[in-house]
């Protein structure tokens, strides 16, 4: 049993490392791809298209839901890999989820992760390292994605930052 957290910013190489980290894996793969496609653009869907592309495609997928700790209450053997939880906070916003009941769902989703026993990869990204947002939504989404990290690091055995597509463990055990 395991739970990974792989963080750093946009483009930092976050999704590819993890899905490395698993490409070589016996054990069957549930991916839960965060976005809500609801009102989706084109921009975005070829996004995800690349996203899907390089699944492997034994990986099982999972869309447009929200309940990451049923989700994981479901998983039955399966290392789960949950890209991202910064797009996952998103969604929830969007569906007008309170500040409590997003962090309740997160600490849920890692109850459930350790009573299972489960192996677990959660990606997010790291949007603390800029200037403060102007307006309140968007200072709120910060807080929150900050707050949700945090509480996974704290639970997670290992962390990984990426920068450039580097990998750097930064808590647990370096591969």
């Amino acid at each position: 049993m395991e739970i990974t957290l792989i963080t750093g910013g946009a483009r930092s190489g976050k999704s590819s490392t993890a899905e490395n980290l698993l490409r070589e894996q016996t054990v069957p793969v549930l991916y839960v791809a965060t976005y809500l496609r609801e009102g989706s653009d084109e921009e975005m869907e070829q996004r995800i298209a690349r996203h899907q592309e390089r699944r492997p495609g034994e990986w099982e997928t999972v869309e447009n839901r929200l309940d990451l700790s049923k989700i994981a209450a479901e998983l039955s053997g399966k290392i789960l890999l949950v890209d991202c939880l910064t797009v996952w906070l998103g969604g929830c916003m969007m569906k007008g989820w309170s500040d409590d009941r997003i962090l309740s769902e997160i600490d849920q989703t890692l109850d459930t992760l350790r009573a299972h026993k489960a192996r677990a990869i959660l990606v997010s990204n790291e949007v603390g390292l800029g200037i403060v947002p102007g307006d309140p939504d968007s200072r709120r989404f910060r807080d929150l994605n900050g707050w949700i990290n945090q509480r996974v690091a704290a639970r997670a055995d290992r962390v990984i930052w990426t920068v450039a597509g580097i990998p750097v463990t930064i808590k647990g055990m370096a591969e």
